[in-house]
């Protein structure tokens, strides 16, 4: 193919493929997004392209990466259009979206990213930059020893991290007499809003005491809940797309046809009318959340490293072993009584909607993909709900294997996993750990110690105990039998 996706190719383009109604060249820019990576392309930009194809001219979308190149450089050449491919067993549909208007590379030219989250018609800033980027201590407060905050504290001009920038907007804002935008956090975090206000407020007061009032005061942080599965796209994805379009798309998108934004309603400036096109505007997003995080996340990340472990690549197919899905419907089990009243007559219908979703072959989602960063991802989906159940005063031997699992998943790589298979921004010290091959019991309270589970907890010696059980058996006869073990003490 010769020509590469672009605004004046779109109407060449198949008639089966779905294309912006709007005249891009009359949208004016309301949101910056933070972390625009293939979650945001396939989640919230599509939320905003439906707004845009109403009408809603005022929320077009600065996009930009704190770190990489490659969605840049991939979507210069093409506009900012882009195609989302939503797979199912009944086939794909293909749509071009258009709400991406540029995408900027913060290390390249931070002051071209502060200008433009400075500008009067931003009225929103959304982030999905992961867990890890929010440089966060083990007791959940902001890192001030991280050499990147401490680096923006000296250099505010020339930020490195999401709290530098942000704040950096805001004090320029502030000067010139601009109301400050809305913060809204899409990462998986408990309390996201909460969250990011405390790490937010946590730098300010590193900058000094004018700086937290300020935030504290005037700027909001509405929490929300995103969900959406989106697997890394990979060639075959890019040729098969570029090949129904007649021309190339540098980087396209693969999804789900599910997709869910619960967010808080709470936005001085003013917001799109996303309740039109799907989204659920509410008072109060954790039982949402927790939901999501405890029975989505949580299955995802079990069935990442007991999948890795039994030599699965991909969700369906680790789904699909008899051992793995009946484990599966017994952590739903245990992590279904820890949720909220107001969602606890939902857990029904949610799993037997995320069975589904799981069972579809059409994603090929990675398993690898899904058991990165594990060491800030646990926390929220495993830890607090294992102790959550150890609270009530019930067990908490399922959840307690996914910890343990990850631990031996780690182990592996390098033996029955290959080196760097999935990372963890605490690779290098669970290397130093791990390679030392001490007992299950020194192993998981060193783990333990350095990544920050359950830390200060009444309990994190009982889950100690269980995690450490589970990690004798994985080490000693593997996944098989550890399972197995679980449906004997079950039984």
């Amino acid at each position: 193919m010769h020509h590469r996706l672009c605004q004046k190719l779109l109407d060449r383009l198949p008639g089966s493929v779905t294309v912006p109604s709007y005249g891009r060249g009359a949208i004016r820019t309301g949101i910056v997004h933070l972390g625009v990576g293939a979650f945001h392309r396939a989640h919230q930009a599509v939320y905003v392209d439906d707004c845009l194809n109403a009408g809603a001219k005022d929320w077009g979308i600065i996009g930009a990466s704190l770190r990489r190149t490659d969605t840049r450089d991939a979507l210069e050449g093409q506009d900012g259009l882009y195609t989302l491919a939503t797979r199912s067993s009944d086939g794909e549909k293909l749509r071009v979206i258009g709400s991406l208007s540029s995408v900027l590379v913060a290390p390249e030219n931070p002051a071209v990213l502060i200008d433009a989250l400075s500008d009067p018609a931003i009225r929103i800033v959304t982030l999905t930059v992961t867990e890890k980027a929010y440089l966060r201590a083990a007791d959940g407060r902001l890192n001030a020893d991280d050499p990147d905050i401490v680096h923006d504290l000296a250099h505010p001009e020339r930020p490195k991290t999401v709290h530098g920038f942000l704040t950096q907007a805001l004090e320029r804002r502030q000067a010139q007499g601009i109301a400050p935008f809305t913060i809204l956090c899409c990462d998986n975090l408990p309390a996201n809003g909460t969250t990011l206000r405390q790490v937010m407020l946590d730098f300010a007061h590193l900058r000094g005491r004018r700086w937290v009032d300020h935030v504290a005061l005037n700027v909001a942080f509405p929490s929300s809940m995103v969900d959406r599965i989106v697997p890394a796209t990979t060639p075959g994805d890019r040729a098969r797309i570029s090949a129904t379009l007649g021309v190339d798309d540098a980087w396209p998108v693969v999804t789900e046809p599910f997709s869910q934004w619960v967010v808080e309603e709470r936005f001085p400036t003013g917001r799109p009318d996303w309740e039109n096109f799907g989204v659920t505007m509410v008072k109060d997003v954790t039982p949402f959340e927790e939901m999501k995080l405890r029975l989505l996340n949580g299955a995802h990340s079990a069935l990442a490293y007991l999948g890795l472990l039994s030599g699965h690549a991909t969700v369906d197919e680790a789904f699909a072993a008899p051992p793995l899905r009946h484990f599966i419907d017994l952590l739903w089990a245990e992590a279904a009584t820890t949720l909220p009243a107001a969602v606890s007559g939902q857990t029904g219908p949610y799993t037997q909607e995320l069975a589904q979703r799981f069972a579809n072959k059409a994603l090929a989602h990675q398993l690898r993909q899904i058991a990165t960063d594990g060491s800030q991802k646990l926390p929220q989906r495993i830890i607090s709900t294992s102790l959550a159940r150890l609270e009530a005063g019930h067990g908490a031997d399922h959840l307690a294997l996914v910890p343990a699992a990850w631990i031996a998943a780690c182990e592996a790589r390098g033996a029955a996993l290959p080196v760097g298979h999935f990372t963890d921004p605490l690779d290098a010290g669970m290397t130093a750990l791990l390679t030392r091959r001490t007992s299950p019991e020194q192993a998981v309270s060193d783990v333990f110690d350095l990544v920050g589970f359950a830390r200060g907890h009444d309990l994190r010696h009982t889950l100690l105990r269980l995690v450490t059980m589970h990690l004798t058996r994985l080490r000693e006869r593997g996944v098989v039998s550890a399972l197995a073990h679980l449906d004997g003490a079950s039984s």
